[in-house]
């Protein structure tokens, strides 16, 4: 880093990528800091700056030395699991500023040696403590699954067991009791049943009566002849429940009924074709459904505005995946359970190309991660509104 960027960076002042510390002499206070950089976003410690002022104080090369070799302590025996942070040393006229690289982690959550999970919290740091904040952090490491979790007040007598049948059927071109196995062991050799009890992708597909034990994964579904979600007039009002197949379906014929129709080249007597094509809408609620946030007790939000569609998913885009990533066709797999069995039960693939199908079929859709409120919004505009 030259001299002229660093006089930049303390100039603009401490955020949620830069931290200014005149020094260190405890350990645990520099692996806080480490484990807080590690498990949020990564950045940069300046040491030798002062963090009221932000000017330069400067350390002398004795205390490079001896915080060079902290920081190596520090990163591989009080950080759990250890990290490899860089360093480096700007000469100024007031001494050296030593600057610390922690990069985001990829063995996120870390913790110090006393088991404290710690983040940024804008310019300075906070235990994490909430249950469902460190399930997503165990969860965007793939060590925990929301998909696979134990769903307690389902068993094996809420499974439809017709329904089911019919799947293992269809699916594997075998019977159920030609597999000589008791249904829970079958269950749980598909990755269906956690202990006693069914999962959430199991409840959820194959249960009876889910929506009533999971009274949160539901679609709230509105229509209104209006550009904002604040006029008192609905079009059309439900709360889309049932199997996950129901839902999906539900919910795609939910959009299309308040959907303008269009001639297009079809004859002067034809109903028409939606004015968003279907297939975009099966792309996006698809999507929808199986990559949402399972760990959020919300539900999916669908609204058909007079100039636009809006779908928003509980859980903002996993790991590091951005806007431009998943334009593009990558993808993370927030639910494999959920999404192994969607791929034979509705229309989706799993490829991470269905972002792609739905663009090409239709390209005016924007995408917007939203941190802060924790969703992922699609806004289909409507060109052919009020024709």
């Amino acid at each position: 880093m030259e001299f002229l960027e660093l006089a930049q960076i303390l100039a603009a002042g401490e955020d949620s990528k830069h931290q200014f510390k005149s020094d260190f002499h405890n350990s645990d206070q520099l692996a806080a800091e480490i484990v807080a950089f590690a498990n949020s976003n990564g950045g940069h410690i300046f040491i030798g700056v002062d963090d009221k002022t932000g000017l330069i104080s400067g350390l002398d090369d004795a205390g490079v030395r001896r915080l060079n070799m902290m920081i190596s302590n520090v990163a591989s025996q009080n950080v759990r699991p250890a990290i490899n942070p860089t360093t480096e040393n700007i000469i100024t006229e007031n001494g050296v500023v030593l600057i610390v690289t922690v990069p985001v982690g990829v063995n996120r959550p870390y913790q110090d040696k006393d088991g404290a999970f710690w983040v940024k919290n804008g310019a300075d740091k906070r235990k994490a403590t909430s249950r469902e904040e460190l399930q997503r952090m165990f969860q965007d490491s793939d060590l925990i699954h929301a998909d696979e979790a134990r769903v307690s007040t389902m068993t094996v007598a809420d499974l439809d067991l017709e329904y089911f049948r019919s799947f293992f059927h269809r699916r594997y071109g075998k019977t159920m009791e030609s597999q000589n196995l008791p249904l829970p062991q079958l269950l749980r050799n598909l990755n269906l049943l956690n202990g006693d009890s069914l999962n959430l992708t199991c409840a959820m597909i194959f249960g009876k009566n889910s929506s009533s034990f999971l009274p949160a994964f539901v679609v709230k579904a509105g229509a209104f002849n209006d550009v904002k979600i604040t006029t008192n007039t609905y079009a059309d009002e439900r709360e889309i429940t049932g199997k996950f197949e129901e839902i999906f379906t539900r919910t795609v014929d939910f959009i299309i009924a308040n959907l303008h129709r269009v001639q297009g080249d079809q004859g002067f007597n034809s109903v028409g074709i939606p004015e968003i094509p279907r297939s975009t809408i099966e792309e996006l609620v698809s999507n929808a459904l199986v990559h949402r946030d399972y760990f959020i007790s919300a539900p999916v939000r669908v609204f058909v505005f007079y100039d636009r569609v809006e779908i928003i998913s509980p859980g903002h885009l996993p790991n590091n995946l951005q806007v431009e990533n998943i334009k593009l066709g990558n993808s993370c797999t927030r639910n494999p359970a959920l999404a192994s069995f969607a791929y034979h039960i509705i229309p989706y693939r799993g490829y991470g190309s269905g972002i792609l199908r739905a663009i090409e079929a239709y390209p005016d859709i924007e995408f917007i991660d939203d941190h802060e409120g924790n969703n992922f919004k699609v806004v289909i505009r409507r060109v052919n509104c009020g024709k």
